[in-house]
């Protein structure tokens, strides 16, 4: 390969491979970006669920001990064990895929509050409306809500709510991060641009010093001497496959020369 072609195609394959390059690291980086964006996203969806599962278990709970405790109903009993075993179930759930589980330690004791004090109440039996006296009175079970049991599920559902908001507290550093990441994937490319302005801008220099202006003028060159018989004389410094074309064109002259004499 000679000279000019060679600095042409090293020049191109130079702004082929860079781009290649950049493109690879760019489309890394972005994957790795959505990827985090995407966990994220899970993440705080999957919280969001957990807790609000939590919550309606936590609220039929609450509905079922107001019946039991203030209108001794037991027809509520039912309710009362499931939205409890849903709670505990589904903390459980919580805590297994949690990265911090110390964001679920106060649901977890407040949790327990509410079983211990689900099963001392489960275990003095439910009154009957009709019997009140014989165990405690109306007004006793709406004491016993209000005193006792309300304390624990309002505690519990502050914690059910604080977990349900703990990714947002999260959000704030990985959100740097993501920031960083895609800084990190458009940089390659801009630092691409640059060189390849700077490639493209020496490639232009160098085709016109080398290539455009030598051709321009031995073009000029010829078209005196066809017209007015000038000497062929191209100045500049010339070299490879340019320098071949003028010494070509000067022996062609020269040999018509000859012919004519």
């Amino acid at each position: 390969m000679t000279g000019m072609r060679r600095r042409v195609t090293i020049g191109f394959l130079s702004i082929v491979c860079l781009l290649s390059f950049s493109g690879m690291v760019s489309l890394v980086e972005l994957s790795r970006l959505s990827r985090d964006t995407d966990d994220l996203m899970q993440t705080n969806k999957r919280n969001i669920e957990l807790a609000k599962a939590m919550l309606d278990a936590a609220h039929n709970h609450n509905v079922a001990m107001i019946h039991l405790s203030v209108f001794g109903d037991r027809d509520y009993d039912s309710l009362c064990l499931s939205s409890l075993e849903r709670l505990e179930e589904r903390l459980q759930v919580a805590q297994f895929e949690a990265v911090d589980r110390s964001v679920l330690d106060s649901t977890a004791f407040a949790a327990t509050d509410l079983r211990v004090l689900t099963d001392e109440y489960m275990a003095f039996g439910v009154p009957d409306p009709a019997a009140a006296k014989d165990f405690r009175s109306d007004s006793e079970g709406a004491r016993w809500y209000k005193d006792e049991y309300m304390s624990v599920y309002v505690r519990l559902t502050s914690s059910i709510k604080a977990y349900m908001t703990s990714t947002q507290s999260s959000l704030v550093p990985r959100t740097e991060q993501m920031k960083k990441n895609a800084y990190r994937a458009v940089t390659p490319v801009l630092i691409s641009l640059l060189v390849m302005i700077a490639i493209v801008l020496m490639l232009f220099y160098f085709m016109t010093i080398y290539c455009v202006n030598p051709i321009l003028r031995m073009n000029k060159g010829l078209g005196d001497w066809l017209t007015f018989h000038a000497p062929f004389a191209v100045r500049g410094d010339l070299k490879d496959e340019v320098l071949e074309l003028k010494e070509k064109i000067e022996t062609l002259i020269s040999l018509s020369r000859q012919n004519k004499i």
